[in-house]
C-alpha cells in the first residue's frame, strides 16, 4: 500500500477521494474501451465531449472524468471546476447533475446522490461557501462507507458547524472534532 494520502482534514477524507478518483478513472478506462478511444488521442477528446454534452446517458463517475479531461473555453480550468460566475464552468457543473446514479448493493437508496454531491464539493470546495464544503468534507467518509445521516442527523451537523469560528470551519477534520467545539457554544 502507498503513502498515506493528504488532505486539511484528515487522513479519512484523503482516504475516501483518493478511493472515489479510482473509481473514477477505472470508469472513464471502461468508457474508453467500450468506444474503442485510447487515452490521450483526439478519440479520447471526442469522447470526453460527447460525454459532457449528454450526462444523462452517462454514469456520474464518467461525467465527472470526462470533465476533468476538458478545459473551460473562459477560465482554462478542468471543465465545471472554475471558479462561481465563470459561465462555462456554472453550466458544467449544473449538467453533471443530469448523470446517471445508481445506488451500491448493501447501501440505503440515495446514498450514491449523497456521494456523489459530497464527492463534488470536496473536489471543488472553492465553489462552495466554507461552512458547506466543510460539511461535505467531513461526511464524504461516512457516505462513502455506505451510509446515510438521517435528516435530522444532518441538520445537527449543520447547526454544529454554524457554531464554529471560521477559523476553526477551516481546521475542524472529523466530525468527532466538531462535535466537540460545537459542544463548547450553545446556538
Amino acid at each position: 500500500m502507498g503513502p498515506t494520502p493528504q488532505h486539511p482534514r484528515g487522513a479519512e477524507v484523503a482516504r475516501a477521494l483518493a478511493e472515489i478518483a479510482a473509481q473514477v478513472e477505472r470508469a472513464w478506462s471502461r468508457t474508453l474501451a467500450r468506444f474503442e478511444a485510447e487515452p490521450g488521442s483526439a478519440a479520447g477528446t471526442d469522447l470526453a465531449r460527447l460525454v459532457a454534452a449528454e450526462p444523462d446517458q452517462f454514469d456520474w463517475r464518467v461525467v465527472d472524468a470526462a470533465l476533468e479531461r476538458l478545459s473551460c473555453p473562459a477560465c482554462g480550468r478542468a471543465l465545471g471546476s472554475g471558479a462561481r460566475g465563470c459561465g462555462p464552468c456554472d453550466e458544467a457543473d449544473g449538467y453533471r447533475y443530469a448523470a446517471r446514479e445508481s445506488d451500491r448493493p448493501g447501501v440505503p437508496p440515495g446514498n450514491e446522490h449523497a456521494v456523489r454531491v459530497a464527492w463534488s464539493v470536496s473536489r471543488h470546495p472553492h465553489r462552495h461557501t466554507p461552512r458547506a464544503a466543510c460539511g461535505f468534507e467531513l461526511g464524504l467518509p461516512v457516505v462513502h462507507a455506505g451510509h446515510l445521516p438521517t435528516t435530522a442527523q444532518a441538520q445537527s451537523y449543520r447547526a454544529m458547524i454554524d457554531r464554529l469560528t471560521e477559523t476553526e470551519v477551516e481546521r475542524v477534520a472529523s466530525l468527532a472534532e466538531l462535535a466537540a467545539l460545537a459542544g463548547r457554544r450553545t446556538g
